[in-house]
């Protein structure tokens, strides 16, 4: 049987300087968790957004709680820029290490198979290359000569943090059609997650739900968090808070303007209310 925990423990598990794994806004982000570790006052965190990083970064970064960041892109989507991500590159307080979304992905299913590195093409002829010099060119052992092909390194986040409609009484899990979470939680040290609910039963035992569930295995802790995702969609739950996202992108825009909104949403009565 699964026994959740608070919030509030769940964001102090995770130590400061953490490789941390977030999917981005259209998948299962936990923006509810992401909030708990700014009250933490999370420190040196190193993000990793699979394959590129939205809301939730940007209120970490915003927060101070980031040193460094490796991902595809970093936006608000229609919202525009993610503005403290802007803010803290223009300043140099903030490390990055630009990637491409294959290249994300790879690397995590490097992680996930147990294999020290994997191959991908689509690299060769591009600039991302001369600034990563942990991504090595070779020579295609099975060819005949003049095939070179990039190899990634393995990597295996310390934390993967992501929401999910539900988990069961035995802590299996459901993710619906979003796998790739499947892909961050194999390859990460520890999978940390929120959810709406938890529900009787065994969703491995359930035809129409084992494929979209994740086995407790790779499940290190649940806590419950209605709403856990807002103010981005949760598959069919819940839909995107437009709204939300641009009174944030405004606000965002200013440091004075970040804090005051940091001060009404996440340390503030009305987020207490949410929470």
């Amino acid at each position: 049987m699964t026994t959740p925990i608070s919030l509030e423990a769940m964001a102090a598990s995770v130590p400061d300087g953490a490789l941390v794994a977030l999917p981005p806004d259209n998948s299962l982000p936990s923006v509810a968790l992401a909030k708990a570790l700014v009250r933490r006052g999370a420190r040196g965190l190193r993000l990793l957004g699979v394959p590129v990083a939205g809301f939730a970064a940007d209120l970490l970064i915003g927060a101070g709680c980031v040193a460094e960041i490796e991902t595809s892109a970093v936006s608000l989507g229609e919202a525009g820029f993610a503005p403290r991500f802007s803010a803290a590159v223009r300043a140099g307080t903030l490390v990055v290490r630009d990637c491409t979304c294959p290249a994300v992905h790879t690397m995590l299913q490097a992680a996930e198979k147990g294999v020290p590195f994997m191959p991908l093409r689509g690299l060769i002829g591009s600039d991302i290359l001369a600034h990563r010099p942990d991504w090595k060119v070779s020579d295609n052992p099975y060819a005949a000569g003049g095939d070179p092909i990039v190899l990634l390194p393995a990597l295996q986040p310390d934390v993967a943090i992501f929401h999910a409609v539900m988990a069961d009484a035995e802590g299996n899990v459901w993710l619906g059609r979003r796998r790739e979470c499947a892909t961050i939680a194999h390859a990460s040290k520890r999978a940390l997650v929120t959810v709406e609910r938890v529900v009787p039963g065994n969703f491995l035992e359930d035809e129409r739900l084992a494929p979209g569930t994740i086995n407790a295995t790779y499940v290190t802790d649940i806590a419950i968090a209605e709403r856990g995702a807002h103010p981005v969609a949760l598959l069919d739950e819940y839909g995107f808070d437009a709204g939300y996202v641009a009174d944030y992108a405004r606000m965002a825009k200013t440091e004075a303007g970040f804090a005051a909104w940091l001060a009404r949403e996440v340390f503030g009565q009305r987020a207490a209310a949410a929470e």
